[in-house]
């Protein structure tokens, strides 16, 4: 069963939906992330941490804004979870702000989240 953590204003409404799929960690994001907006994809990040083995999707498509801020999270959750981690499905927004500064070479950054899924981890 998914879950959803809470966000943290309506009027800044940011969702972290998580489901199992294929042995992967899926945490769709939703909504605008900035400073104070990231906080529930950082606790998803933990929680995924703590719950084992397996790749960590981060599904960026319904992501429309997103600052420093939001790459030092992804950056934490990469150091926390290594290889598992993937990002996937960066929205144009995203995916500018990825290739500005260079994310990708930290992170591996898929088309979409299937492709996450079924990347090889690295042995």
């Amino acid at each position: 069963m998914p879950s959803v953590q809470p966000p943290p204003s309506e009027d800044r409404a940011v969702s972290v939906i998580s489901r199992r799929e294929r042995g992967a960690l899926v945490l769709t994001v939703s909504g605008d992330l900035d400073i104070d907006s990231v906080p529930p994809l950082g606790r998803a990040l933990g929680k995924a941490v703590e719950e084992g083995s397996g790749p960590v999707v981060v599904d960026l498509s319904r992501v429309g804004f997103a600052d420093s801020t939001t790459v030092n999270v992804l950056l934490q959750g990469q150091t926390a979870l290594g290889s598992r981690l993937r990002l996937a499905a960066p929205s144009p927004f995203v995916q500018r702000l990825i290739g500005m500064i260079g994310l990708d070479s930290a992170i591996p950054v898929l088309r979409d989240v299937d492709e996450a899924i079924d990347a090889a981890l690295p042995s």
